[in-house]
């Protein structure tokens, strides 16, 4: 069976050497030495070669998407972010070119400078074949629904590429306030994969559908990973609660734009009761296969991928086809 995963990461060390270690702090990052300690000696994340397909053999999985994690170009102001992000993207598109047909790519955005992240989606889509762009959390502070992140908007709507919206850490205020103060390293993990970075990606769709700014880009589509960040659970709640006022300035229900403009991942979670809520509220053609490698191993995704209750067709739906539709991959391999 075709399998292609969409939440799977790399780095390029030489470039994260180039951002200033206090802009990494300052966001809440741990410092490098403390992200290559998650992963084991081999480095998966910096490896686009061989020891990558490897593993992926091992798993049966066709088809990794990669994106860059954490912070990035996304963190750099100016020219320099606007280098960094094209030097990024360049490096994945050489290991694409190398690996055909088994690795593909998103696009690495400079945030801080909108309208050259809209070129430079743009680029990476025409010039490169990449297949949309994954955007990090917040930036600066500001959800994707504020006004300066709307050509960056336009711009996938009109090269009908989707945004992969991956969570970040908080805005340092929210972990003084939420987080903070906890014994050992929770207040991080609470803040981040617990609970805190998933719950705040739900916050980004649903202002970007109060806000308009979804009915304003019909065409714009999203993917959020994480069994839909919470929102399979919450869905009907923001609808019962928020309906009325939405009806005021919205054309659609709150619902009914996020199901016709929102697709989501099951990306690091690999048990049966969210995936129900998921498949309950999205229904299997909403669907996307993820891992999040290097940070889940493929070997447990594609246990959970063999295991799920449901029909061979959905579940090939869900392997490959989903994704195969909405980022137009080729299917040769």
């Amino acid at each position: 069976m075709r399998i292609v995963t969409l939440e799977e990461h790399f780095t390029v060390p030489d470039l994260v050497a180039r951002i200033d270690p206090a802009l990494i702090r300052r966001r809440g990052f741990p410092p490098p030495d403390v992200v290559w300690s998650q992963v084991t000696k081999r480095n998966e994340l910096a490896d686009l070669g061989q020891a990558r397909i490897a593993d992926m053999d091992a798993a049966g999985i066709t088809v990794q998407v990669l994106s860059v994690a954490g912070g990035g170009a996304d963190l750099v102001a100016g020219p320099d972010g606007i280098a960094l992000a094209r030097d990024y993207n360049d490096a994945l598109a050489k290991g694409v070119r190398e690996h055909p047909g088994r690795l593909a790519g998103f696009a690495h955005l400079p945030m801080l400078a909108p309208e050259a992240a809209a070129d430079e989606l743009e680029r990476a889509v025409r010039d490169l074949g990449f297949h949309g762009a994954l955007i990090n959390g917040l930036t600066d502070g500001r959800c994707l629904d504020h006004a300066s992140f709307d050509p960056i908007l336009a711009r996938a709507a009109a090269l009908d590429v989707p945004i992969y919206i991956h969570p970040g850490i908080s805005a340092e205020p929210v972990r003084q306030a939420y987080y903070d103060d906890l014994p050992g390293n929770l207040s991080f993990a609470m803040a981040t994969s617990a609970w805190g970075w998933h719950i705040e990606t739900a916050v980004q769709v649903l202002r970007l559908v109060l806000s308009g700014a979804l009915d304003r880009h019909r065409g714009l589509k999203l993917i959020i990973g994480h069994m839909g960040e919470a929102l399979p659970f919450m869905l009907a709640r923001c609808e019962q609660t928020l309906a009325a006022e939405a009806a005021k300035v919205l054309t659609r229900t709150v619902t009914q734009t996020i199901l016709d403009q929102v697709w989501i991942t099951n990306s690091g979670f690999f048990t049966t009761p969210p995936f129900l809520n998921a498949l309950q509220t999205f229904g299997a053609d909403r669907i996307l296969f993820s891992v999040d490698y290097p940070f889940a191993a493929n070997a447990v995704g594609r246990r959970f991928l063999d295991t799920l209750p449901v029909s061979q067709a959905d579940r090939e739906k869900i392997a490959h086809g989903n994704a195969d539709r909405l980022l137009r991959l080729t299917t040769a391999a």
